[in-house]
């Protein structure tokens, strides 16, 4: 592969999210997930070694410098939503590898909540689905929309109707239940699937590996 043909993206804006957003219940406490932000950060990295401008907003808790990328850092859903939107126009690509949380507190503590003998319910609300509020808007025209599905059962069915509710060129499904891949793990295997079915079935590897091999399957339909 020649010099030209290695840098496939030279020229081009792709916008990556990683991280699994904090939704927060007091100044101290929040509602999270288990993305650590490696694939996500793997995938901006593919992308800058393939000549583009790169936009990575990240929730992940530590960030490594990533030759190449330009990183926001932040928390809630709805700030990464605000970002991406904000990162939109010109892009090319929007590569969706975030773990946006689906649910936050209704209110949030300006204080400590102290702890207390018994029960204590908390009351959650939905949080942002960006990529169904993507869907309709007109700042995703013109933008190829790749999305992630981390799944623990039925991964290809829920996958494929995630792409089709979510109006996505590509979606990349991982299971969870299996060992030593996926959210907080080195190595990851995926399959990626457009309208038609899977395109390419990635065998596990790390991370830095499954994201050329996602780039490899996104370049042809970009």
């Amino acid at each position: 592969m020649g010099p030209a043909e290695e840098r496939w993206l030279e020229g081009s804006v792709v916008v990556v999210t990683a991280g699994g957003t904090r939704e927060p219940i007091d100044p101290v406490r929040y509602l999270g997930n288990r993305s650590s932000g490696k694939m996500g950060n793997e995938l901006a990295v593919a992308a800058a070694r393939a000549g583009a401008r790169v936009l990575l907003i990240t929730a992940a808790e530590a960030q490594p410098d990533l030759p190449g990328v330009e990183v926001t850092r932040l928390s809630t859903a709805d700030e990464m939503h605000a970002a991406v939107r904000r990162s939109l126009a010109g892009a090319r690509l929007l590569i969706m590898a975030a773990a946006v949380a689906d649910w936050r507190p209704v209110g949030v503590a300006s204080q400590k909540l102290k702890k207390r003998p018994g029960e204590w319910t908390l009351t959650l609300v939905p949080t942002v689905d960006i990529l169904a509020a993507l869907r309709d808007d007109p700042l995703r025209q013109g933008v190829f929309v790749v999305g992630f599905a981390a799944e623990s059962e039925d991964a290809l069915i829920n996958a494929e109707a995630k792409l089709r509710d979510k109006a996505l060129d590509l979606i990349v499904v991982n299971d969870i239940s299996r060992a030593g891949i996926g959210m907080g793990a080195d190595d990851n295997e995926v399959t990626v699937i457009d309208a038609e079915g899977v395109v390419a079935t990635i065998a596990r590897a790390p991370k830095a590996q499954v994201a050329a091999a996602i780039l490899r399957a996104i370049r042809p339909r970009l």
